[in-house]
């Protein structure tokens, strides 16, 4: 299919690069690595004609930011990774936008962040890679807690998608994986953690505060699609702390959009369809973590949906959701 649209799809300054060595695979040259999510240029265009993809949203690394303690620092590498897009765009007009990263150590200075990338560089929204540490090491702040309500007002105000990406969770609080650091990192823990950095933002009121919120996970939801009907069932008994006026799911399916990103698996593609429908899923790579053409040639070629389908989540769906002028 031509004319994709993908917007999981990582770069980064040579400030952050080095931050995703844990995650790159250690059956890979992480110099070659490092070229490949530095390159914003010839090679990744290149490949981008080769898929079939049309659009990339580039979005930083992770955790980059959030891995920042200094809030100040971590206002100011945020500024200088958004430029940076911005550049690249400027470079090659029609093939990139942008998903601003943000510094959420402070989250006044996140809005004043996303508020520029957006009203002034032309993102198109934000993507934040999971919770993130402030002042120490050992430390997760997420995003459903009361001090980020004036955040998502801005959010909620400029009507932008904030996608929500994986990174790992803390040491400290992941005892149950002691021995099993592998378990920690993509084959497992990025959807944990995720999932339930998700969860908490649908169990914590703010879709009651904010109706129009779009919040975007990847690799097929996150283990979520899969869980949905249960996480309601028992909701009906176990209330305790759950400050949501409607049932999960209702939440999860209103305000969430789903990715193929990093998941090209037909059995859990039609779960996510079955439970989402085909207006919430999208298609995206997780380049440079994936191969471009792994994501390409199962999307291209996948039976689950009907060719009018394939074009409606590998590309119109994402200029509905972005407002792309395409």
């Amino acid at each position: 299919m031509q004319g994709k649209i993908v917007f999981e799809e990582h770069m980064a300054i040579v400030d952050t690069v080095a931050e995703t060595k844990d995650f790159a695979g250690e059956s890979a040259s992480f110099d070659d690595f490092t070229k490949d999510i530095l390159d914003l240029d010839d090679q990744r265009i290149e490949m981008m004609d080769r898929n079939g993809i049309e659009l990339a949203i580039l979005s930083l690394n992770a955790p980059a930011i959030q891995g920042i303690l200094d809030r100040d620092q971590a206002v100011e590498t945020a500024r200088k990774a958004n430029d940076a897009i911005r550049d690249a765009i400027d470079r090659h007009p029609g093939r990139y936008a942008g998903l601003a990263a943000l510094p959420m150590q402070d989250p006044k200075a996140a809005a004043l962040e996303l508020e520029r990338c957006v009203k002034d560089l032309g993102f198109k929204g934000a993507l934040v890679n999971g919770f993130t540490h402030r002042d120490v090491a050992d430390s997760a702040v997420y995003y459903d807690v009361p001090e980020f309500r004036e955040f998502w007002e801005t959010v909620s105000s400029l009507d932008v998608p904030f996608y929500l990406h994986p990174r790992m969770g803390l040491p400290s609080q992941s005892a149950n994986l002691m021995d099993h650091p592998w378990l920690r990192s993509s084959p497992w823990g990025f959807s944990v953690e995720t999932s339930i950095h998700a969860l908490r933002l649908c169990g914590s009121g703010l879709f009651e505060d904010f109706k129009n919120l779009k919040i975007v996970v990847g690799h097929m939801g996150e283990f979520i699609p899969y869980n949905l009907w249960r996480i309601d069932a028992r909701l009906k008994f176990s209330t305790r702390g759950y400050r949501g006026k409607r049932l999960l799911g209702e939440y999860f399916r209103e305000h969430f959009h789903v990715t193929t990103s990093g998941n090209f698996c037909d059995a859990t593609f039609r779960c996510a369809l079955e439970m989402l429908g085909k207006d919430r899923l999208y298609f995206c790579t997780d380049y440079p973590f994936e191969r471009m053409e792994d994501a390409a040639n199962w999307f291209d070629t996948t039976t689950v949906i009907t060719d009018e389908e394939r074009v409606q989540i590998g590309r119109e769906n994402a200029i509905e959701l972005f407002k792309l002028d395409l």
